[in-house]
């Protein structure tokens, strides 16, 4: 009688290693390409217009590009929305970090639910796999497909104008190129005047 206990074993580690090593690279190619913030994103949205041309040309998969247009929408939201929601500060008695309510308060800084780099990521990995499911007939559910692109626009109008008058409430703006930046002084302590 043989033992195939360590046989399967190693065959299990064998895959495993190989699982680990293919996890470092794909780590290392993400920390590689973090810093080019507009290149992934154009890249994201390459990806998301071919899945949009591959659901044009087979005429099908409404309800994956629905799902993933669901999915694509809570994304955005979370990264819309502050990690503490001053909405629910109102209710614990946690006095933690929170978002500045008056003028007189102090500035604190944004940070979102939904990091940017998650986001990219997110969409990145979410578009994908629906492109993956394409290939399969199974998923191509008959739907009448002008009734979830209404009901999308309809969510996603609802879902909008929740979140800005969450934002308008709370006084909080997620986006930082039209926030008042200062200017220092020099190291020397001379006022730099421009000519």
């Amino acid at each position: 009688m043989q033992d195939f206990t360590n046989d399967s074993s190693g065959h299990q580690s064998t895959i495993s290693l190989a699982f680990l090593r293919l996890s470092q690279k794909l780590q290392k190619f993400l920390d590689d390409i973090t810093p080019f913030r507009t290149a992934r994103w154009i890249a994201a949205f390459v990806i998301v217009f071919l899945f949009m041309i591959r659901i044009i040309m087979l005429q099908g998969w409404y309800i994956i590009t629905y799902a993933l247009g669901i999915y694509h929408l809570n994304l955005f939201i979370a990264f819309l929305t502050p990690k503490i929601d001053p909405a629910m500060e109102e209710y614990e008695d946690d006095s933690g970090p929170s978002l500045p309510t008056r003028a007189n308060e102090e500035f604190r800084p944004f940070i979102r639910r939904l990091p940017e780099f998650k986001f990219w990521y997110s969409v990145v990995k979410s578009t994908l796999l629906s492109i993956f499911l394409t290939f399969f007939q199974l998923f191509d559910v008959p739907v009448f497909w002008p009734i979830l692109v209404l009901y999308f626009i309809i969510l996603f109008c609802i879902t909008m104008k929740r979140q800005i008058m969450h934002m308008i409430r709370y006084r909080y703006l997620p986006f930082t190129h039209s926030k008042p930046k200062y200017q220092g002084h020099d190291e020397s302590g001379k006022v730099i005047r421009a000519k």
